[in-house]
């Protein structure tokens, strides 16, 4: 039956052109935008999904600049120790070499006297952002130093942050407040190193901090210190070389376990990244396809609907 009021041809070419137009409507979306799902109306569950991951990988990067400003602390606190490692260890030399008869010790004594004022710049100059490991002159004993390592999200959906601990009271030269606090302010007993001592203390320090609680005896020469008192300083700046080579290593393993971190970090971003384009991404070489496929069937479409419409007009020829 063919009616002037309802096109029923029409109206199926018509409905099939909005699907069509539809579908060519989403597909240019996501040649444009790179996305199958960019709004939680595509898909909300991956949208959610990604969401989130997307605001992890913002805070695993600033988990990454904080081991890059934590790792740039430990360079510089370990390489004031290296330093002070080699000044100390010319020190001992220099001791040594005032325990040969006939040596001028007070010439020797303004050697080490420019050593220890080497020392003491290298300890005050090591500071990187406002922080110094190796000179404490706070008032207060040397706190722990805590280096963002992570970013962590459990099963349940809770996060938190874990961080990378530092013991900085074992690394601290000279310490102003309290003379115990610096490796070398504080007293050493030299008869301790012996391999048998005595058991009376005979205490000596590398560099007079202005703390207290100290007791013992500066490391200095004059033409009245005896062949046992230099024996008994080299011993002691001995054990000075021994507590800074140990101090060395710890932050030496602390800088390596950084390093491990932040290459961690780095390939955990990459791998979140990556995870959120297998959800979220539109694949190209689909997408451009169906949309020739979608154009070539929105072109039929009109062309249906063209001859639809034209029906209605093979009607008038009946009344000629």
């Amino acid at each position: 039956m063919t009616s002037i009021n309802t096109n029923n041809s029409a109206m199926a070419a018509l409905q099939t052109l909005r699907s069509i137009n539809s579908g060519l409507e989403t597909t240019q979306a996501r040649i444009s935008s790179g996305y199958r799902v960019e709004t939680a109306s595509d898909n909300a569950a991956y949208w959610s999904i990604a969401t989130t991951m997307r605001s992890d990988n913002k805070a695993l990067s600033t988990v990454s600049d904080a081991l890059g400003l934590g790792a740039a602390k430990t360079d510089i606190a370990y390489t004031g120790l290296e330093s002070a490692i080699d000044v100390v260890d010319e020190i001992k030399s220099k001791l040594v070499a005032a325990a040969e008869p006939g040596v001028d010790v007070e010439k020797i004594n303004s050697e080490l006297t420019e050593l220890k004022n080497q020392l003491s710049s290298i300890a005050e100059s090591a500071s990187f952002s406002g922080e110094n490991w190796l000179y404490n002159d706070t008032g207060s004993a040397a706190a722990t130093a805590s280096i963002v390592g992570s970013f962590n999200r459990s099963a349940s959906g809770n996060v938190s942050i874990a961080t990378l601990d530092v013991d900085v009271a074992a690394v601290v030269l000279i310490d102003t407040t309290t003379d115990s606090g610096g490796i070398l302010t504080k007293d050493i007993d030299a008869d301790a190193l012996l391999d048998t001592p005595t058991g009376t203390a005979d205490n000596y320090f590398l560099i007079d901090g202005g703390g207290t609680g100290g007791t013992g005896t500066e490391i200095s020469l004059s033409s009245s210190t005896t062949d046992a008192q230099i024996q008994a300083m080299i011993r002691v700046t001995d054990e000075v070389m021994s507590q800074l080579t140990d101090a060395a290593s710890s932050l030496g393993a602390v800088n390596s376990r950084i390093s491990m971190q932040e290459d961690f970090v780095s390939n955990l971003m990459d791998s979140i990244d990556q995870g959120i384009g297998r959800l979220v991404d539109a694949d190209m070489n689909e997408e451009s396809t169906r949309l020739a496929a979608l154009q070539t069937q929105q072109q039929l479409g009109i062309q249906a609907l063209s001859i639809a419409n034209s029906n209605t007009q093979n009607v008038l020829s009946l009344f000629r």
